[in-house]
């Protein structure tokens, strides 16, 4: 049979598996449109070419030609459909292709896994490789190893399933790296960075034989480990280390922008509320096309909570409340995009809008509403209303008996002296605990608290059956016995003389204390000082005997010069001048300094100074203007006096001589 242009149709199946063989998929595709020309429902050339679309990545077209194809290929592309849907990123479609299958083939299960990976339908997919693991042999094993490695680290940290160990060797670096995700979901950080180091090894050791491979091109595979190990220095608190190495990682431009938006995203989270700038640059890297497809669902939205937080930190108001309500409506249930509204509110002093908004929340998703209510609590706080912050507290049913709730109730209710709603905190709490864990440590804590509270606020009466429950627990208990003896003997001596039997003895109570050494001690607060030595009992030093401290000399008091021991003291000398008796002021006669007095700038003896037969009679003292400065003036000597300046007029203004610097030691002026 001829095809159009006298070629032979055998000729042209024979171009098709030597273009097939040799990867030259475009000539076989001629090929196969001409073969097509001559017969529209060849099923094997319509085979082919959809073969051939797929290994030249046009998943649409080949896509197109299954569907106008249906009745002509059957069910025989059902592979290369649901391929081509999982590429074009239709991964429900895929599924549906996928079980509508009349035989599931071995390949059709490996696509299988990986679709129900995108669904983030973990535990399906880890049966799926399981099977394919246990019942297939060929050179793809370690492929399928390294995918259930990354199904068991993706339940790890996505779903906080515990630790399975399939018995998953860790030869390869990808393997080793699964490992270490796995592992950071479980919360051993130090492990897992040790993973990472030894996967980044493997890596190195696996490309170092390829002589085509450069240093760049390491460094672009080892990318993905290196963010994973600063994402571990910043859960470790290393933020600074973790920041320079997502830096270096962002610095590659790797191809995979699933990598550098998580890496861009992590580096918004250490900046906050800082280096806005740089964060507003990074987030645009986590905007790059194709990013929804590389990620899970929770990366996605960790993702757009900090796009709106970041709007926050830069003022950006609208786009904040914006992006916080497309979240709400994304994520109706999730408490955090509630949380960003309060927050943007509450910088716009809003409170009680912020209130209102929590309180709907609340009221619309009790079952998430616990970290809600708390924030509301803070905000009453916040505004001095603490009575409606307890009752808000008393409403969450999840911490509502837990110790440090019972604390925070405790405190603020003594705040607002409320006693009794005090006591009612304690006694709901204990009845709890009586109920569920009775005789527990946290129940005995609770009832000694209790008891300690009543005691301090003299509710003794109150505290009695608090007590007389803790001594029951605990008989040899002497410190709550004395507690219980002190509240009866307020309330029933005979009851208190009768608990004073079972307390012990002075002699058993007695410990082998040294006293002495007790109070000299460094936590004492009183120091007892020794008692001192009587000088008459210092016996001679004699011969042979240690060295003993020299006494140390007294000195004497030093005497004012003119000191007469004759004539007694002045009894008035501690008294100031003035003071004394025989104090009559200061003589008159003598010139007193104007200090102070006179005209602005003016000084003492200044109009001696303008006398001009006193300043021509008189040396200076000092070297005049215009004088040497490195020598004195000679007394007597005849210097002319400095010439007088007009004063400047008012609209003048006054410059002062530039002064020439001193050269520095560095040589620079």
């Amino acid at each position: 049979m001829m095809a159009s242009g006298g070629v032979s149709v055998a000729s042209l199946w024979t171009e098709v598996n030597r273009s097939g063989q040799n990867g030259d998929y475009t000539r076989a595709l001629k090929a196969l449109t001409k073969i097509l020309h001559e017969n529209r429902e060849d099923v094997t050339a319509l085979h082919c070419k959809i073969v051939c679309l797929i290994q030249n990545g046009s998943f649409k077209e080949a896509l197109n030609v299954m569907n106008t194809q249906t009745k002509v290929l059957g069910s025989e592309v059902v592979f290369e459909k649901a391929y081509c849907e999982y590429r074009l990123n239709r991964v429900e479609s895929a599924l549906k292709t996928i079980e509508s299958a009349t035989e599931q083939t071995d390949k059709l299960k490996e696509l299988y896994g990986q679709v129900l990976y995108r669904l983030e339908r973990y535990n399906e997919c880890k049966a799926v490789y399981t099977d394919l693991i246990r019942n297939s042999q060929d050179e793809y094993e370690e492929e399928r190893k390294t995918n259930l490695a990354a199904v068991l680290a993706a339940m790890s940290q996505w779903e906080k399933a515990s630790k399975e160990d399939l018995g998953l060797p860790e030869l390869t670096y990808e393997l080793c790296y699964n490992a270490a995700c796995a592992l950071i979901g479980q919360g051993q950080l130090t492990e897992a960075y040790n993973k990472l180091q030894k996967a980044e090894e493997l890596c190195r050791l696996s490309l170092a034989d390829d002589s085509d491979v450069t240093e760049e091109d390491i460094e672009s595979e080892l990318a993905i480990i290196h963010s994973q190990m600063a994402y571990v220095m910043q859960l470790q608190g290393r933020t600074d280390e973790a920041l320079q190495l997502y830096n270096q990682v962002i610095k590659l431009k790797p191809s995979d922008v699933g990598l550098l938006a998580v890496t861009a995203n992590n580096i918004i989270t250490i900046n906050k509320d800082q280096n806005v700038f740089d964060s507003k640059k990074k987030v645009k890297l986590t905007n790059a096309e194709g990013v929804e497809y590389k990620l899970a669902k929770k990366q996605l939205q960790a993702i757009d909570f900090n796009k709106a937080l970041l709007s926050m930190y830069t003022n950006q108001a609208d786009q904040c409340r914006k992006l916080s309500s497309s979240l709400q409506t994304q994520n109706p249930g999730h408490p955090r995009p509630v949380l960003i509204q309060v927050a943007q509110l509450c910088r716009e002093k809003q409170h009680s809008r912020a209130i209102e908004l929590l309180q709907q929340f609340s009221d619309q998703h009790p079952e998430s509403a616990s970290g809600i209510k708390l924030t509301m609590a803070q905000l009453y706080l916040i505004q001095g209303h603490v009575t409606k912050a307890c009752d808000v507290l008393r409403s969450i049913k999840e911490f509502k008996h837990k110790p440090g709730m019972v604390s925070a109730l405790v405190t603020m209710y003594s705040h607002e002296e409320d006693i009794d709603g005090a006591i009612e905190v304690f006694k709901q709490a204990i009845e709890h605990y009586h109920s569920e864990q009775p005789g527990s440590a946290a129940h005995l804590a609770l009832v000694r608290e209790a008891a300690n509270f009543k005691l301090k606020y003299g509710r003794k009466k109150e505290a009695i059956s608090d007590l007389e429950q803790l001594w029951k627990q605990n008989k040899k208990d002497v410190h709550t016995l004395a507690q219980l003896i002190s509240a009866y003997s307020l309330v029933d001596t005979d009851k208190a003389k009768s608990l004073s039997k079972h307390l012990p003895s002075a002699d058993t109570m007695s410990f082998n204390v040294d006293v002495d050494e007790l109070e000299n001690s460094h936590g004492a607060t009183y120091v007892r000082k020794k008692a001192a030595k009587v000088t008459g009992e210092i016996l001679p030093k004699e011969q042979g005997e240690g060295d003993v401290r020299k006494k140390r000399k007294k000195k004497k008091g030093k005497l004012p010069k003119n000191y007469d021991p004759k004539s007694t003291p002045d009894p008035e000398r501690w008294l100031p001048m003035r003071e004394r008796s025989y104090y009559r002021g200061k003589k008159k006669g003598k010139k007193k300094e104007q200090i102070g007095k006179g005209t602005q700038g003016a000084m003492a003896g200044a109009s001696a100074e303008l006398d001009a037969s006193k300043t021509a009679s008189s040396p200076p003292t000092s070297p005049r203007p215009g004088s040497a400065t490195g020598s004195s003036a000679t007394v007597g000597s005849n210097v002319a006096p400095p010439r007088q300046q007009k004063p400047a007029s008012s609209g003048a203004s006054r410059k002062k001589a530039p002064q020439k610097k001193k050269k520095s030691g560095k040589g620079g002026w």
